[in-house]
């Protein structure tokens, strides 16, 4: 059965990265979550996908900026008040579920990986006992060869896209992720148009598409014999898998 991961907690159904959005997919019988975490300067790691807070939130500047717990001081755009959280209050969400948890570790505004966010971050998933449930991602080689490093035991998984086929090459950059990570996720519009050469590399059970969100999209991925897809609509893809 094709797992299906909530994109970013499901971002079409309630504001992308957002606890409340956490909880309510919670509750739904679907297989893993994804979400985004980046490092500020005061050593907080945050869950939202942006390296800027312009987009998701009131307020406007560099993730990275944010001084201790000023993040508690920031609102999400069309949510109740809510603020950005911590990657610790999202594990805290799964801990007591099956979820799979989809960490995807982001990079500063002009593509620098942040300094020491994979340790950290496998360090809060070792804490709260969720490394056999946890996935930590990225689309970046050094990030990846750098959580494989740091982060003993847990999964990899790799996305890929036309951008990353542009600067790596399509076989060349497969190849290199393969060798990297567990799983590769790869954007439904180039898996699609690549279907044969990808799946040369890629062997089945470790692909995944994202992000289908319609119901024709969703019906024509979940009958591929791939391991998983991330949508932003859980609920429609609950409905195509049943």
């Amino acid at each position: 059965m094709v797992h299906i991961i909530g994109h970013r907690g499901g971002r079409n159904l309630w504001p992308e990265n957002s606890l409340s959005g956490f909880r309510k997919l919670a509750q739904m019988p679907v297989d893993g979550v994804e979400f985004d975490i980046h490092l500020t300067r005061s050593g907080e790691m945050l869950v939202i996908h942006d390296p800027t807070l312009d987009r998701t939130t009131d307020a406007q500047g560099m993730v990275a900026d944010l001084g201790p717990r000023q993040h508690r001081e920031i609102r999400l755009k069309q949510s109740d008040g809510e603020t950005i959280p911590a990657l610790e209050e999202v594990l805290a969400v799964f801990k007591n579920t099956p979820f799979e948890l989809h960490i995807e570790l982001k990079t500063q505004a002009d593509g620098t990986p942040y300094e020491g966010l994979a340790a950290m971050a496998f360090a809060a998933v070792e804490r709260l006992g969720l490394v056999e449930r946890s996935i930590l991602t990225s689309f970046h080689p050094d990030v990846l060869a750098d959580i494989r490093k740091v982060a003993p035991g847990i999964r990899i998984l790799s996305s890929f896209d036309t951008k990353s086929a542009e600067r790596l090459g399509l076989a060349s950059g497969l190849s290199l992720m393969k060798r990297c990570s567990d799983i590769i996720a790869v954007e439904k519009s180039l898996l699609q148009a690549k279907w044969d050469e990808i799946t040369q590399i890629v062997p089945l059970d470790r692909l995944g598409a994202w992000v289908p969100n319609e119901m024709s999209d969703l019906d024509y991925w979940l009958a591929k014999p791939i391991r998983q897809i991330t949508t932003d609509r859980p609920d429609l893809a609950l409905q195509a898998r049943g």
